[in-house]
């Protein structure tokens, strides 16, 4: 990990007190206000890469009109952060509800912003008729089929790339004790892949984890399964690796290398669910740290060819899911409550340029 120089700390800590007082007084944020008037967003300096610059979001937040105003400029991408889930897709057996999904693909699509579709399987917010009772092997397979189906014709052409199967082995590699695994075994990995492409073959398909941006255990299980899936010609094109980061866990500086092994596998690599929380309150120096933080993940996806974008795991504290989880700990996003860009925030914008 690079260390920042004193310089570059006061540019960040000077960039976020003048990005507070322009936002206080109703002016718009940018690297300088180009002279033609609109500054570019993360969205614009991303696109000149190559990459996408997203984030996640949820309906409850999109009455928030100020929010939705930098959620439909700033980014090109929206990950549904819960109304693609199961429990939210398929409440009872066989009765779909997409209302949820649907806002926020319509959102997207009046914004020219591409979606990523999360995610048809994992083994939480799953609903209580799933969870409730046993099932044979042949009867959750055909749930799953048909699940997975379902959702995907609903929004095929729609959805950019989907998480096919989220968070399936545990931190030492090993496959996750769901109900999936236990009922059907790990092949239901290759056939969740092939039904989704099936049903969208257009659609890229991805792996979806937390805690695999280094290379440990868990990344090498997703690298050897994704090796094997390949050779099976089992549709998967990328992997995604979410970078829920905490700043007392130390920078993961393998993530380049990491990223370029799953690349030479002839996947698309993306950073899924970003935020870097810390031990609440914040102050100036974990504040900088932080967006050293976020520089080197986006320089690190920059120099991975197949790296193909970055996604907040929604951008603002405001709406951040840290601190309902972590006790003590937040201010994980390059925006604060205010919805005032932080230091992370240009930070980032300095990467892409």
């Amino acid at each position: 990990m690079r260390t920042t120089t004193t310089r570059s700390r006061t540019r960040l800590r000077l960039a976020g007190a003048l990005a507070a007082v322009l936002v206080g007084a109703g002016i718009a944020t940018g690297p300088t206000a180009q002279a033609e008037g609109k500054p570019q967003t993360l969205a614009d300096l991303a696109q000149k890469h190559g990459r996408y610059y997203g984030s996640a979001t949820d309906n409850p937040e999109l009455v928030d009109e100020p929010y939705k105003a930098i959620l439909g400029s700033e980014f090109d991408q929206i990950t549904p952060g819960n109304g693609m889930k199961w429990y939210a897709t398929e409440p009872q057996q066989g009765v779909f509800d997409w209302s949820k999904g649907d806002e926020i693909v319509n959102l997207a699509r009046a914004n020219h912003q591409k979606v990523r579709g999360h995610t048809l399987v994992w083994h939480s917010q799953l609903p209580d008729w799933l969870t409730g009772r046993d099932w044979t092997a042949t009867e959750l397979r055909a749930v799953l089929k048909k699940h997975i189906q379902a959702e995907v014709r609903h929004y095929k052409g729609k959805i950019y790339a989907w998480d096919v199967v989220n968070e399936a082995f545990n931190e030492d590699g090993t496959y996750r004790e769901t109900i999936f695994y236990k009922t059907l075994g790990p092949g239901y990995i290759a056939d969740a892949l092939r039904w989704a492409h099936q049903a969208d073959p257009k659609a890229k398909l991805y792996l979806n984890d937390y805690n695999v941006e280094t290379i440990g255990p868990k990344s090498d299980a997703y690298y050897k399964l994704a090796k094997e899936l390949k050779a099976q010609g089992v549709p998967l094109h990328g992997f995604g690796l979410q970078a829920h980061l905490a700043l007392q866990y130390g920078y993961p500086t393998t993530l380049e290398d990491n990223l370029r092994r799953f690349s030479r596998l002839g996947l698309d690599t993306a950073l899924t669910e970003v935020d870097v929380r810390m031990y609440l309150p914040a102050d100036e120096t974990k504040l900088a740290t932080q967006a050293e933080w976020y520089r080197d993940l986006t320089d690190a996806c920059l120099a991975v060819r197949r790296c193909v974008g970055i996604t907040l795991w929604d951008y603002t504290d405001k709406y951040s899911w840290i601190p309902a989880f972590f006790e003590g700990e937040g201010a994980a996003l390059p925006w604060d409550e205010q919805l005032a860009p932080k230091p992370a925030y240009f930070a980032i914008r300095e990467a892409l340029k």
